[in-house]
């Protein structure tokens, strides 16, 4: 378990290393379930990322990887989802002490 646990890890890190791919989940953050099309759109208009669909796909792969997005196929078009369940790991490795501790 140990080795499938760090190897889930290592991937979760690698795919937060990535400002591009931060901005992908942000904006699946704020709106869940959308097309490479609008993830496009959406990092151009509103983080001024010039990617090219190309990268963005090959972001959402990392991504995907990791467990941090699911993808739910409707006819020819792929609707992206986030999974903030694999940052549990990360939480519970290193946990937020409580507001009463110094």
């Amino acid at each position: 378990m140990l080795a499938y646990t760090r190897g889930v890890a290592a991937d979760i890190y690698k795919a937060l290393a990535d400002a591009t791919r931060r901005a992908i989940l942000d904006e699946l953050q704020e709106r869940d379930g959308q097309s490479l099309f609008e993830l496009c759109t959406r990092l151009t208009m509103r983080h001024g990322l010039g990617s090219t669909r190309q990268a963005v796909s090959q972001h959402l792969d990392v991504l995907q990887e990791a467990g941090l997005v699911t993808v739910r196929r409707e006819g020819r078009y792929k609707f992206h989802h986030l999974d903030t369940g694999p940052l549990r790991e990360i939480t519970a490795r290193w946990p937020a002490p409580d507001q009463g501790e110094s």
